[in-house]
């Protein structure tokens, strides 16, 4: 099957992108890292020793950049629906965030810990029909919210990916219905093309 002019175009671009090239050389999974790198500078929020649940971690650059920071006392438990190499430090659940099953066994693993920060970048399968895509990665943002809701400690925080469209208002009041503060960011890293944003939810109420 030959490829589509979308799809040449997207390799393309995947190829001359700078952060894809640097991520090479400096050893990370994926561009993603430095999204990750950026917006904890800007908004500090790694530290030595936290628990951190990283939602949607494939291929793991984002669980690289928060062992790093975390160092050997914190402990970072990482889930997605496909399979991830192993890293040092991180404790790797594959399974899809949205069956029970697979949300007890995370649970299971933070074996009653108080989680600091839940940082997700999940994103679902893109179909090409725009309205079910945006509908899909709101129900997973939803997901990834409820979550946090529940097993934050009070003040912890909360990072999500999100896509500008239909849900995206109704999602940021509950997302200031749950946190002091609720901050809208567009790391350097995304692309600008991109209708993705990250919320970040500050000091869970």
């Amino acid at each position: 099957m030959k490829r589509t002019q979308t799809s040449k175009a997207w390799m393309r671009e995947h190829v001359n992108d700078p952060y894809v090239q640097l991520a090479k050389r400096e050893g990370y999974r994926s561009r993603a890292a430095y999204k990750l790198m950026e917006l904890d500078e800007r908004d500090h929020l790694l530290k030595p020793g936290m628990t951190v649940v990283d939602l949607g971690a494939t291929p793991g650059g984002w669980s690289q950049v928060a062992a790093k920071k975390l160092g050997a006392a914190g402990r970072i438990i990482a889930l997605d629906v496909l399979e991830m190499q192993l890293l040092h430090n991180v404790t790797f659940i594959q399974g899809d965030f949205r069956e029970q099953v697979v949300l007890d066994e995370l649970v299971k693993a933070l074996a009653g810990r108080p989680v600091d920060l839940v940082i997700s970048d999940m994103a679902p399968n893109i179909s090409g029909i725009g309205s079910v895509d945006q509908a899909r990665a709101m129900h997973l943002a939803e997901l990834a919210l409820e979550f946090s809701v529940e097993h934050l400690k009070s003040g912890g925080n909360f990072l999500v990916k999100v896509f500008q469209g239909e849900g995206f208002e109704e999602y940021l009041q509950h997302m200031r219905a749950a946190f002091k503060q609720t901050l809208t960011r567009k790391p350097q890293a995304s692309r600008g093309r991109s209708s993705e944003v990250y919320l970040l939810g500050k000091e869970k109420n």
